[in-house]
């Protein structure tokens, strides 16, 4: 796992280590100018050798303090090398002071101005190392002409100059992933404020990636992220993890984060990911129940029903009204199906064997979900050894609370996953959704429902968040080379309840948290499988190919 961090442990680390004497900060500020220009020459084997021309733009802070090793190093090399600084030189921290001192040694710094940089020749590299982890407030003015009408666009063949940026483009507030709200989509050079953050090329960050890396339009707007060890040893109790499936020891720190970027750890527990026992028997392996809505509205819960089998439930069964009874015995076949109309008792088709239910999908918003969801929220273990079975609530089953989120609140307990889109999640929660989330990341977000909801949340979105009552909280992003846009389609989430129904079935499965991690990998991991043209009924079948990749 890779921790993720936000921008107050980040420095709070640092001084740390400052504090202990094992670094200074001048020694921490160089290994971050040497890791930056090493990830360049990485990243761009070409600038590894010749003259070449960088334009580096410095801030006000350490960050630009960075810039001003970066320079140095750059021009060691042989670059042609040209500073322009954002703020009075005499405020900069000490640090920071103590190389722009060594720069301007030898070398001269221009103000950081539209004209002033224009003025120039045409780089080869642009270094963006004016504002870093703490912004949180728009850019100024000059620094947003700059960066937002882009330095690239003033020269002919601007497409071929490379932008690298230090820790993060300047105005991306790296706690939020987000971009400062006054912040309008398009700028021209002439406006009084142009606004939009500049992409980068690459950026590059020092020892742990943050969560603005991961959330919001943090990864568009930071292209590729490169990690950089400056020598802070490893990571403690930051808490969160971004990188890999979770290891289940370290899935139990406070705050656990995860974003399934590559494949599975094999200390990863594979007996939970699919039937790999030797022993048992299909009740062993967990009995999933997936409610289904009316006549003409069972697909989603057959899509549900199906991910759950194929993610390891022992058997499925698919519960409808009776009226619906034969359109769904036209299309299942692995799976089981039983009726059940709106005055029986639930104990009349499920009996205590049932260890997952999966409500929501296709139901219909209506008093009658809100009760069913009551029903089986209910339901406790029956015999000894036995857990309380998962209950996951998607689509439907949330929305039938929209009106009274309190009342679902209070039935819920610590086996409930609640998995909402940003609209169904903003009806449950609006004093935590849009405008109201004001300066809260989807994080700290999600950390808040769970805490009032008392169960797990999983915020859907490309930076899906998966939250706990404690605190513990994952980030599952398809970013970096992950992307997989195709996912946006209709039923995908309805597979996605299933996957986690499916893999908390099982007795022997770990705790709920964590197969709702593992269900946003395999999830996003069939998806990328397949690849464009992807419907939801494809996620269920790639599903064995992945398993298998992951036990191999």
């Amino acid at each position: 796992m890779t921790e993720v961090l936000s921008a107050e442990q980040m420095r709070t680390l640092e001084a740390a280590a400052i504090n202990s004497g094992a670094v200074t900060g001048l020694h921490l500020m160089e290994r971050a100018g040497q890791g930056v220009v090493a990830a360049i020459v990485t990243h761009w084997p070409e600038f590894a050798q010749g003259n070449h021309k960088a334009l580096v733009l410095c801030g006000p802070g350490n960050n630009g303090g960075d810039g001003f090793v970066i320079a140095r190093l750059l021009d060691a090399a042989g670059w042609t090398v040209r500073v322009h600084h954002f703020g009075d030189a005499a405020r900069l921290p000490p640090d920071a002071k103590s190389n722009y001192d060594r720069w301007t040694a030898d070398h001269e710094v221009l103000p950081l101005t539209v004209d002033a940089v224009q003025s120039g020749a045409r780089p080869d590299l642009i270094v963006d190392a004016v504002f870093g982890i703490g912004l949180t407030r728009p850019l100024p003015d000059d620094v947003a002409q700059v960066l937002n009408v882009s330095a690239r666009e003033v020269w002919n063949e601007a497409h071929n100059i490379r932008a690298v940026a230090v820790d993060c483009p300047s105005g991306l507030d790296l706690d939020r992933g987000a971009v400062p709200t006054d912040i309008s989509p398009k700028a021209d050079v002439g406006d009084a404020r142009p606004k939009t953050v500049n992409m980068a090329d690459l950026t590059v960050t020092f020892h742990a990636p943050k969560l603005g890396h991961y959330l919001g339009p943090g990864p568009a707007l930071c292209r590729q992220l490169k990690v950089v060890d400056i020598g802070l040893g490893p990571i403690g109790e930051e808490r969160a993890t971004i990188g890999q499936p979770p290891d289940p020891e370290r899935a139990r720190l406070v705050e656990p984060t995860c974003c399934g970027k590559t494949p599975p750890h094999r200390s990863w527990p594979l007996s939970h990911l699919s039937k790999t026992r030797t022993d048992g028997h299909k009740y062993d392996h967990g009995h999933v129940i997936v409610f289904s809505g009316g006549v003409g509205k069972g697909g989603a819960a057959r899509l549900a029903a199906r991910a759950a089998l194929r993610s390891g439930a022992g058997l499925v069964t698919v519960i409808c009204p009776p009226a619906a009874l034969i359109e769904n015995a036209c299309q299942l076949n692995a799976v089981m199906l039983r009726s059940l109309g709106k005055e029986q008792a639930l104990g009349d088709v499920a009996d205590d064997r049932a260890s997952a239910f999966c409500l929501g999908p296709g139901m219909g918003v209506s008093a009658q979900t809100r009760a069913r969801v009551i029903e089986v929220l209910k339901r406790r273990a029956a015999g000894a050894g036995r857990r309380d079975p998962a209950v996951v609530l998607d689509a439907d089953a949330l929305t039938s609370f929209a009106d009274d989120p309190d009342v679902l609140f209070k039935h819920t307990h610590s086996r409930t996953i609640l998995t909402p889109h940003e609209g169904e999640f903003s009806r449950l929660f609006p004093d935590l959704s849009g405008p109201a989330r004001k300066n809260m990341s989807k994080v700290d977000a999600a950390r808040k429902a769970a805490a009032r909801a008392g169960c797990i949340i999983l915020l859907k979105g490309p930076d899906t968040v998966i939250a706990e009552p404690n605190g513990g909280a994952s980030i599952h992003a398809t970013a970096y080379g992950r992307e997989v846009p195709w996912l946006a389609t209709a039923g995908a989430g309805d597979v996605l309840a299933g996957l986690i129904a499916g893999l908390s079935a099982p007795g022997h499965s770990s705790d709920l948290f964590i197969m709702a991690e593992i269900a946003a990998y395999l999830h996003a991991e069939a998806a990328r499988r397949f690849g464009p043209g992807l419907i939801a009924e494809d996620l269920p079948e790639q599903l064995p190919d992945v398993l298998r990749g992951a036990a191999s």
